[in-house]
This record gives structure tokens, sequence and C-alpha cells, in this order.
């Protein structure tokens, strides 16, 4: 374990996390959504949303001279310079792994938190460093959508992304703890995270 997870409470050991949410899913599928929904519904006091693309962008904002808030939203901007920054962060991750991972925990000051909702699995290696780390403590959530819904929600195909790994790692995964077929209304999906809020709201209450 690194010097930077040993040095934190949430860390193999300690109270925290009671519950490790991994959400994953195709771009424009509504992972942001759900997350922002998810935390609503269970509150800032116990839950934390935490973005391993955070200190990739922070990282390629300081190095460009780029818009951070920009960039971290859904908007135009990010698009621009997505290739770019997977690109790089491929070279990262693959002399470490989990690199992005553990900043993104620290980033977010996630042990302060019981409930950890990771809003942007991507990669194998991801789900490998969490579930390493915290055990039974992990959630791993599918989010999918049809691609029709996907295109009205903004997406276009683009080769150099959505043929490369940061789309398609998790194509392989099949042992999902949940599968959000996320194609309905609002209503629809609140229901659909009814099963997930009760295995969180159990955690909270041992």
């Amino acid at each position: 374990m690194s010097s930077e997870m040993e040095a934190a409470p949430g860390g193999r050991g300690g109270v925290y996390p009671k519950r490790v949410l991994l959400f994953s899913g195709k771009r424009k599928c509504g992972k942001d959504y759900i997350t922002d929904l998810l935390l609503e519904r269970i509150g800032s006091k116990d839950a934390v949303i935490i973005k391993i693309s955070s200190p990739i962008k922070s990282h390629w904002a300081e190095e460009k001279g780029l818009d951070l808030k920009q960039l971290m939203s859904a908007d135009e901007y990010k698009e621009r310079y997505r290739q770019e920054m997977i690109l790089w962060s491929e070279a990262i991750r693959d002399k470490d792994p989990g690199c992005f991972c553990r900043k993104a925990v620290v980033m977010y000051k996630a042990q302060e938190k019981p409930v950890w909702i990771v809003s942007d699995i991507r990669r194998q290696t991801d789900i490998a460093w969490f579930t390493q780390e915290y055990g039974e403590t992990v959630r791993t959530i599918r989010v999918a959508a049809e691609e029709d819904v996907r295109v009205k929600r903004g997406y276009v195909f683009t080769s150099g992304i959505d043929d490369k790994a940061s789309e398609c790692d998790l194509d392989k995964v099949g042992n999902w703890h949940w599968m959000i077929n996320n194609n309905g209304s609002a209503e629809e999906l609140e229901k659909l995270l009814d099963p997930l809020i009760e295995d969180i709201r159990s955690a909270l209450a041992e």
C-alpha cells in the first residue's frame, strides 16, 4: 500500500469506508446523473462522490493552462481535450495502475465519509485496486443505455475514444453487483436505485 493510503484513516483496518460503490458505463449513459441522484438520496453527511478523472484533469489544466472548472464539466470544452488526456493517463497507468485511484481518494478527502461513490470506473485495474484495498465493502454497478438514447443525450461515436480501453475495457466484465438500465423515466430510475440504497443503509446501520 502506498504511503498516501497508509496515512489515511480510510485505509484497510480503519473505520471507513463502509461502502465503496464503483460506477461504470459508456459515454452519455447517465453515470453522472445517477451518482448525483444517489448522493442526494443518501446525503452528503454520509457520502462523497469521487471522480478518478479529477487528478488527471487537474494535472492537464495546470500543464496546458486550461480552465479546470470547464474541464470537469460535461460540455464540449472537455471533449476537445479528451483524447489527449486519455493518451497521457494511459502512459501513467502503464507504470502504476492504481495511481489515479489513490490520488482521487485523497483529493476528495473520502476518508471522512463512510460511503464512497466512485462515478467513473473505466478499467479492470480500477476495480482490482479498490477491491484489493477495501475488499467486501466494494459494490460494482454497470450503467447501460440504448445507443439511440445516448445519441439523444449528445453521444457521437469518436474514433480514438469510443474504441479504446477507456470506453471498452469493462465490456469484458460480467459479474456486476448491479446493472442499471437507464433508458426510462426519472421515476423508473428512482425505483431501480432502491435496492442499492437499501444495501447502503444496511451498511451504515452496522
